[in-house]
């Protein structure tokens, strides 16, 4: 698996997708989780979902659901999941209904969101924030996508590239570098503002 990845050479190259928040607030966080995959055809494995390779792809091999687990070693928070999926090319082997959910573990699993898709071919992009209004981020150590079904009733189920997207946290450092006043709020650091 590809560990050497900018975060903002793949930021760069999904920012024409039809998401309702900017790539420019999002960093890629997913090299820092442990996945695994409730199957998979052999040649068709976790690294094609991770590879930053459309012509490769994830297939399961078993009985639905089908599940991506993506776990990490700390809370982490996450405001947006994106899978790369082509009806044109995979047809019944395509998602129809995705449902993702997150826990502390395996135990304690909450669903987040449920989508059904009708025939999508690219970057399908799931807010996990239950108000999509305010776009807040879900803190958990770990996330689960489930494909409950696929188009025409297929059995498996064929993911070309999962993305998991954090928020970018502003630094200190962003407000010096700004030409803004100093992001000092207190009278004391004020005063000493030139």
């Amino acid at each position: 698996m590809k560990n050497d990845i900018d975060p903002e050479t793949i930021i760069e190259k999904y920012k024409d997708s039809k998401a309702s928040i900017s790539y420019d607030d999002l960093y890629e966080i997913g090299s820092l989780a442990t996945w695994s995959l409730s199957s998979w055809k052999p040649g068709n494995d976790l690294e094609n979902l991770r590879d930053d390779e459309l012509g490769t792809y994830w297939q399961s091999d078993g009985s639905q659901p089908h599940l991506v687990n993506i776990q990490f070693p700390k809370k982490v928070f996450v405001s947006q999941i994106s899978l790369q999926i082509d009806h044109k090319q995979d047809e019944s082997y395509t998602p129809s209904k995705i449902t993702v959910r997150a826990g502390t573990n395996f135990a304690d699993l909450q669903d987040l969101r449920t989508m059904e898709l009708s025939e999508p071919t690219g970057w399908i992009d799931i807010q996990l924030s239950p108000d999509l209004m305010k776009n807040r981020p879900i803190g958990a150590h770990l996330f689960q996508i489930c494909i409950k079904s696929n188009h025409q009733n297929g059995k498996d189920t064929r993911i070309r590239q999962i993305k998991v997207f954090a928020p970018k946290l502003k630094s200190v450092q962003d407000d010096l570098d700004s030409d803004d006043e100093m992001p000092f709020r207190t009278i004391e650091f004020k005063m000493h503002a030139t």
